[in-house]
């Protein structure tokens, strides 16, 4: 009987069910599509412009010693990243923003099986996305900066970037999806994740003193997984900079997910 209760063959099979479930509830969302547009948009148009005007400052830009044109390429990111942490605010805080959680929690009521399902629903989405535009972005952006400063695919760690602008930007996502189900509020979580990501950890990071420490930040980590010569001010490298983002995404998700087990809808 209890094989039949909440054996891991039965388990399984709500989890699918809820993950389509959640697939069907982001593709239904016009906020989806605004926001996975949004990144597209600027990562390559943002990219391309900066190739543009790489290319005609060459002696300004490529001639230092750490010029990076992988890097710079993916300039966009930082603007980017806002409109795919919406999506990840709102693929969980739309439910409690119309009041139908509580309608959800009584078709799924095992609670961590509906809150995995959602974070994978939204982890696919965005990594489904942010690839393709990743490759598409470097594509752009090294065409632009024109055959003496740019990097090709076969350079080495470009393609580890590149994948690595992906991971980056499906973590981010992850960890604002996972405040938004902690806070339980769309308002509150994009009052706190959009200054953080755009404008706080950037000037907390520049600053004497307090640098050393900002340089943890989720973003300010992570951000070094897409840059193939090293940030001398960050004393993080790439891979320690991924780990350091993985720790703040397990740590939201599990925050979200302990949130959602122990308070009402």
């Amino acid at each position: 009987m209890s094989a039949v209760r909440g054996g891991p063959g039965p388990v399984r099979r709500i989890f699918v069910a809820a993950l389509s479930a959640e697939g069907l509830k982001l593709r239904t969302l016009r906020s989806t599509w605004w926001n996975l547009a949004a990144v597209v948009a600027l990562s390559i148009g943002i990219g391309t412009l900066y190739g543009s005007v790489i290319k005609g400052n060459y002696d300004d830009f490529g001639a230092t010693p750490d010029w990076d044109p992988v890097g710079y390429g993916f300039a966009g990111t930082s603007v980017a990243q806002l409109a795919l942490v919406c999506f990840g605010v709102l693929a969980v805080g739309a439910e409690y923003s119309a009041g139908t959680v509580g309608a959800s929690l009584t078709a799924v009521p095992r609670r961590g099986v509906f809150g995995a399902a959602k974070f994978t629903a939204v982890a696919v989405t965005a990594f489904a996305v942010t690839l393709p535009t990743a490759f598409l972005t470097f594509a752009a952006a090294q065409t632009a900066m024109g055959e003496r400063q740019n990097a090709a695919l076969d350079d080495p760690g470009a393609v580890r970037a590149i994948v690595g602008l992906a991971v980056y930007l499906t973590l981010l996502c992850l960890i604002s999806a996972g405040v938004t189900m902690m806070l339980r509020s769309t308002v509150l979580a994009l009052g706190i994740l959009v200054p953080l990501f755009f404008i706080v950890s950037d000037i907390l990071a520049n600053l004497p003193g307090v640098g050393s420490v900002a340089q943890y930040l989720p973003n300010v980590a992570g951000a070094q997984i897409l840059r193939v010569v090293p940030d001398d001010r960050i004393d993080v490298g790439a891979w320690g900079g991924l780990g350091v983002l993985l720790v703040w995404t397990a740590a939201a998700l599990c925050g979200g997910l302990v949130t959602l087990r122990r308070r009402d809808a």
